[in-house]
């Protein structure tokens, strides 16, 4: 019997319109366009300013999107997998808020949080039910409504995150196309440099803890920094060599949108030139789970079937992974 691979057949995303430049963003808090683009490389962000609507909804527009794309029946999809650190709710999962929302009705459906990681995490884990051979298509979301959770009082953080989903249709093939190998690492040793204090069962919800805003993102960025950049790296060089990839093998390298530093640090050590990287930071930010879908939907019409992408990302946890695919398809 052939060996089944799970490849992406489809990609779609979803944008607020608002952007959020480096100018509004020094008349909230001391900091400039100079120092944010020096340091970060973000030149705007953008924002899900409606109060009423959550990470779910720009989740279910991405799909929404999808299925319509892929002349997908929501009836045919068996699994929903959301990425987030921003679900709508502590429970039910955003991924059931999703399914619900498009009229997903014969799927199951659950979240997985791991940070920045977590759409890499969630695509491994959608293809291992595909390669089953018992599922035939899977949606797997990358969604964040990351304003919830920046303090738009402090310089470091609020600079860096914005809003944005992304999805992609896995479905089974024969073909030396998908997924074909991945790297994936954790030390939870990493989450002190980065976390939300407050909010789940160690630290619930209180007078005090709203108070001292303790709700929003927590990072001590010289730590990460140090961390991404050995993490992304290392994984990525391993992932090439383990597959006896050169430089002039891999027609794209997809890095998470974190920094831009972290991204060129990353794409020196694998011997990848600039011009193969992905690259979106400056317009919309870290989206967290849903960078590396969004790069995939910029770039669609520059990919052709049989490319060598690698993806790499590093999150909270501390997480990090490098998987390695052949795009499925060619320009549409």
């Amino acid at each position: 019997m052939s060996k089944i691979n799970a490849y992406i057949k489809g990609v779609e995303i979803s944008i607020p319109e608002y952007r959020l430049t480096n100018e509004e963003l020094s008349e909230m808090v001391d900091t400039s366009d100079e120092w944010i683009m020096e340091r970060i490389g973000i030149k705007e962000r953008r924002i899900l300013r409606d109060k009423n609507k959550a990470t779910s909804d720009l989740g279910a527009d991405a799909v929404n999107k999808l299925l319509k794309k892929t002349n997908t029946d929501p009836a045919e999809i068996d699994l929903v997998i959301c990425a987030t650190v921003t679900p709508d709710t502590q429970f039910p999962a955003t991924a059931n808020i999703i399914s619900d929302k498009v009229n997903i009705r014969n799927a199951f459906s659950y979240d997985i949080n791991a940070g920045c990681s977590g759409f890499l995490y969630a695509l491994s884990t959608g293809a291992k039910f595909i390669e089953s051979g018992k599922y035939k298509k899977a949606i797997i979301i990358g969604a964040e409504k990351m304003s919830t959770i920046v303090d738009y009082t402090d310089r470091t953080t609020c600079p860096i995150f914005g809003d944005g989903a992304g999805a992609v249709l896995l479905e089974p093939t024969t073909e030396n196309i998908g997924i074909i190998d991945e790297i994936f690492g954790s030390d939870g040793i990493g989450r002190v440099h980065l976390h939300q204090k407050a909010g789940g069962s160690l630290r619930p919800a209180s007078f005090e803890t709203v108070a001292n805003r303790l709700h929003y993102i927590y990072q001590e960025g010289q730590a990460v920094f140090k961390w991404a950049v050995t993490k992304m790296a290392d994984c990525s060089v391993e992932i090439m060599k383990r597959n006896n990839l050169k430089p002039e093998d891999v027609a794209w390298l997809v890095p998470h949108q974190a920094n831009m530093r972290i991204i060129e640090a990353t794409a020196n050590r694998m011997g990848i030139s600039k011009e193969k990287v992905m690259i979106n930071i400056q317009k919309y930010g870290n989206t967290t789970a849903a960078t590396l879908p969004i790069c995939l939907f910029e770039w669609e019409n520059k990919l052709n079937k049989g490319d060598n992408i690698i993806l790499a990302a590093f999150g909270a946890g501390f997480t990090w992974g490098a998987m390695y695919l052949k795009w499925g398809y060619n320009p549409q």
